[in-house]
């Protein structure tokens, strides 16, 4: 319906600066001719929307519009109560359990009854079911000291596991799945890095203030290979059946091969590190390297040790 394209290019264009008429036209699905005269349709209903000329122009609305919150549907708002739900499941913060009572303060007390039952169908819960609190409190220790731009310590183990003591200036908190990152400036190494709140141990909030840098963006913090140096390899391994639900669960679909008896092979490239000995000597007896040679080596040798660890424990 065009009332409901209208009012979609109305919100997008108070969220975005400028928008040009064919990238509308793209992402509405109509002709540049029918974004100019949904412009004119605009105009006339009073919104400001600005005209700009050439090879940057686009169109704009007056930076001081806003439309009335009335706008937004019952569906909608629920939608926005359950991800700041979600978010309130791991950060216990009053900003969150404050913005959570503004919203819902845009429902009627006959939607209040309604919203008992989410139509959206969605609840989000960032905490893993068996986790502990841990996770949160370092979450909420840091944003305190993002907020306060106070240097933070603490003890951390990279993915090779050696540790070292870090003090970094942090910027930005990072939820990616249900694991925590902070984006960092690292005072030891002299630039931003990526900490896994996990890996910290007694992370302390300093009361020693720092001066906020510019922070470079991460692109939507999409992985950055420069961040692991190792090197990668092709691999194949076989998995038996009973481990199936694990694989399944912990490896890309497309890098997986399901055969006639059950087991599953995986073909991929991996760096042998020690993310990589540990997975694979989860699986204990259920699955087998085939190749590189050298992987497979190793973790005979991880298990000869555990093996003979064990020989010498005086039962």
């Amino acid at each position: 319906m065009k009332i409901d394209r209208l009012l979609a290019m109305t919100v997008l264009l108070l969220n975005r600066q400028r928008v040009s008429a064919k990238e509308l036209a793209e992402r509405f699905e109509v002709s540049t001719k029918t974004i100019y005269r949904d412009m004119d349709t605009l105009s006339q209903s009073g919104i400001p929307v600005l005209a700009h000329q050439g090879t940057s122009g686009g169109f704009e609305i007056m930076e001081e519009y806003t439309i009335a919150r009335q706008f937004l549907t019952l569906s909608e708002i629920e939608a926005i109560v359950a991800a700041v739900k979600g978010i309130n499941t791991v950060m216990n913060d009053q900003v969150f359990a404050t913005l959570l009572d503004k919203v819902k303060a845009q429902l009627s007390k006959a939607d209040r009854v309604a919203t008992g039952q989410p139509r959206t169908g969605i609840v989000f819960d960032f905490n893993p079911w068996g986790q502990g609190a841990g996770a949160s409190d370092k979450a909420n220790k840091l944003r305190q000291a993002i907020e306060s731009h106070s240097l933070v310590s603490f003890q951390y183990t990279n993915m090779n596991g050696a540790e070292s003591e870090r003090v970094i200036e942090p910027a930005v908190l990072i939820l990616k799945g249900y694991i925590w990152y902070v984006h960092a400036y690292c005072t030891m190494r002299g630039e931003f890095r990526v900490f896994r709140l996990s890996r910290m141990k007694n992370l302390q909030v300093l009361d020693q203030p720092f001066i906020r840098r510019q922070v470079p963006s991460l692109e939507a913090y999409a992985w950055d290979p420069q961040w692991s140096q190792d090197i990668k390899e092709e691999m194949v391994f076989t998995f038996s059946p009973r481990v199936g639900y694990r694989v399944g669960d912990a490896f890309p679909p497309e890098l997986l091969t399901y055969r006639d008896d059950g087991s599953i092979q995986l073909h991929g490239r991996f760096p042998a590190d020690e993310w990589l000995y540990g997975m694979l000597l989860s699986y204990g007896e259920h699955v087998h390297v085939e190749q590189p040679e050298h992987v497979a080596a190793e973790v005979v040798s991880r298990a000869q040790k555990i093996v003979e660890r064990y020989a010498k424990v005086d039962r």
